[in-house]
């Protein structure tokens, strides 16, 4: 099913009439690069200035199917979900993403061409955006910039690869236990057909597998 004739065209995220300043919102992101590299206050500034602050409301799309996703986003606050839908018009979830993540259509963004995920908004939701091409001028001016992307993008892939090897191997009930141990902040945040799409389940399926676990 293609949502070109379904979704009207993205329009730019509005800022709320409350938001964080670029260094508050900074400050997050900031922090987690910490977590991974060690930053001088001269790479500090640049990444800030690299950073585009927007706010997305709940059920708006940050990205649609068939367009350039051009930035990479830091979810400052709130929930967003990747997807695509498949020719029977069922939803598939990529990915998840809450406070301290980030999310994009990879492909799209890295080789700038037409991507095949949507990005909605689950709650309203604030993100920093760093643009492809700022991306690219970060690595030559900061090159820990590069390390850090470079292990955010190591620590996915084996997320994924985990992830491929559960689907293939493990009975739904206990990816679905893998799923709540993992990632407990996602539980009261998504809806169970969402999460249901996230295991490649039924609703109706998963609605069986938690009265089974419930009867424990």
């Amino acid at each position: 099913m293609s949502y070109e004739n379904d979704i009207p065209p993205l329009t730019k995220p509005q800022l709320p009439k409350k938001i964080p300043s670029i260094t508050d919102a900074g400050a997050l992101l900031l922090a987690n690069m910490r977590r991974n590299i060690s930053i001088s206050a001269k790479d500090e500034q640049l990444i800030l200035a690299a950073s585009t602050l927007i706010s997305v409301p709940k059920k708006d799309f940050f990205h649609h199917e068939g367009q350039v996703n051009e930035y990479s986003a830091f979810v400052l606050s709130g929930c967003m979900r990747s997807y695509f839908t498949d020719t029977n018009g069922f939803e598939h979830t990529v990915q998840f993403a809450v406070e301290d993540w980030w999310i994009t259509d990879m492909m799209s963004y890295i080789k700038q061409e037409p991507g095949k995920l949507n990005i909605d908004a689950l709650e309203p939701t604030t993100l920093l955006l760093i643009s492809r091409r700022d991306q690219l001028q970060l690595y030559e001016q900061c090159p820990k910039v590069e390390k850090y992307f470079r292990i955010l993008l190591e620590k996915s892939l084996a997320s994924q690869q985990l992830r491929i090897i559960e689907n293939l191997s493990l009975p739904a009930s206990e990816r679905y236990l893998n799923f709540i141990a993992r990632y407990p902040q996602l539980i009261n945040r998504v809806s169970q057909i969402q999460i249901a799409s996230y295991l490649g389940i039924t609703p109706e399926f998963l609605s069986k597998i938690r009265r089974q676990l419930a009867g424990k």
